[in-house]
């Protein structure tokens, strides 16, 4: 993320705890990225968020040198990056519900050849 000029200060990975509570912090969108979490049960979002699986394959998972490993998080970042910038291009005031949704699940299906 250093890498490509984002600052992560102040920024991590939140439990589900954090949003299980009876004042959580308000969700527009519930974006999934583990490839594992499609098969999975996924939990009730407070507020009804919409939600999109995006699945990518997990650079924590990737075996082999630090150049592999660098490698799968680099197309972690790529593919991640690309659909951030196609969701935040979205007409979102020209779209219904169910056209954004539809919008979010294609972005979800974009794989790292489309990037």
């Amino acid at each position: 993320m250093r890498r490509a000029g984002l600052d992560t200060a102040g920024l991590r990975s939140k439990s589900w705890n954090e949003f299980a509570t009876p004042d959580p912090p308000p969700l527009d969108f519930v974006f999934t990225v583990c490839d594992n979490a499609a098969g999975e049960v996924c939990p009730v979002w407070p507020g009804q968020p919409m939600t999109a699986h995006w699945g990518v394959e997990d650079p924590a998972a990737v075996e082999g040198d630090d150049a592999a490993k660098q490698r799968g998080a680099f197309k972690a970042f790529t593919l991640l990056n690309r659909r951030i910038a196609l969701f935040v291009s979205l007409p979102f005031a020209k779209l219904d519900a169910m056209a954004l949704k539809t919008q979010l699940d294609d972005i979800g299906r974009m794989r790292e050849q489309d990037v």
